[in-house]
């Protein structure tokens, strides 16, 4: 084991440091460092999130968070993710994380924690007592390479983000979060964390960002965030009225030209293994996978 490993809390000031190192383990995963910094910063007192810094050297090599899950009414239910720089695996700097972070979540009262890991971390995860449930396809799209626009329905008023009052994207989040694949319903969404977390995080580019309305409602929606010259499609969803119609394949379509014009060259988004609609719409628009990572549960 590395003897110059020193794990501490993670601050902002290592918002940059976190970023850098996130993208080397995923090429695939959008954060810039003004997100990273609102990630270790913005979070509801009720998640008990921890997150951890590893170092050797004074380099931060290793990341481990932990929280718990306050966006499902079922109790207990929390999160882990843990991951170290190729260059500084298999010297124990994971097992350091995972054995700080499990303590803190039996004492905060965790029943069952979940993870998603990538195919060569699923031994280290299933020796610490994780099984896994599902799968996340990753994917990645040229933005000079996609078909053409869908014509837009008659009834259908097309809008950036920045136009809306984040209420009216609230409500259609929480309408189309309910029905998400998932081990665990979503169905606790509170709107002032909801705020915080999610609509004034850096990251979201709200003007990338394409809603479809009818009238003042939403009825669908892509949630793009940004670093650089790459994009994330973090969150795409249709209210159940208003599915089977093509939206979804529309504001996607829309924001990845928007995209285009914006200077961004490449766009990622994940899908969960269950999820053939939207895997349909993504295979339609160009993505194709570069990652399949497997969701994980180990009860408490």
């Amino acid at each position: 084991m590395t003897t110059q490993v020193r794990i501490r809390p993670v601050t902002g000031d290592d918002a940059t440091a976190v970023a850098a190192l996130r993208r080397a383990v995923y090429a695939y995963k959008i954060l810039s460092p003004a997100a990273a910094h609102h990630m270790i910063t913005v979070f509801s007192p009720a998640e008990r999130f921890l997150a951890l810094a590893a170092e050797v050297d004074g380099q931060l090599v290793g990341w481990g968070s932990a929280g718990l899950n306050n966006w499902t009414a079922e109790a207990g239910q929390s999160d882990i993710s843990i991951y170290v720089h190729p260059d500084f695996r298999k010297q124990g700097i994971g097992n350091m994380l995972a054995d700080r972070l499990h303590q803190h979540l039996t004492e905060v009262g965790a029943i069952a924690v979940r993870t998603f890991a990538q195919p060569d971390g699923l031994e280290f995860a299933r020796h610490r007592g994780y099984d896994g449930t599902r799968q996340m396809h990753y994917s990645g799209v040229e933005t000079a390479n996609l078909p053409p626009q869908p014509p837009t329905p008659e009834d259908i008023t097309l809008v950036t983000m920045d136009q809306l009052d984040p209420r009216q994207v609230f409500l259609a989040d929480s309408a189309t979060s309910l029905d998400e694949p998932s081990d665990i319903p979503m169905n606790a969404a509170d709107y002032d964390e909801w705020l915080d977390e999610i609509w004034t995080a850096p990251g979201l580019d709200k003007s990338l960002s394409v809603a479809a309305m009818v009238g003042d409602e939403v009825v669908c929606y892509t949630a793009v965030e940004v670093d650089g010259d790459r994009a994330w499609s973090g969150s795409t969803g249709t209210i159940p009225a208003y599915r089977g119609r093509g939206l979804a394949k529309l504001v996607k379509s829309v924001a990845l030209r928007r995209c285009a014009l914006a200077g961004i060259t490449s766009a990622y988004t994940s899908n969960d293994d269950e999820n053939g609609p939207m895997l349909a719409i993504n295979n339609w628009l160009g993505y194709r996978r570069v990652q399949t990572e497997l969701g994980l549960l180990r009860t408490l």
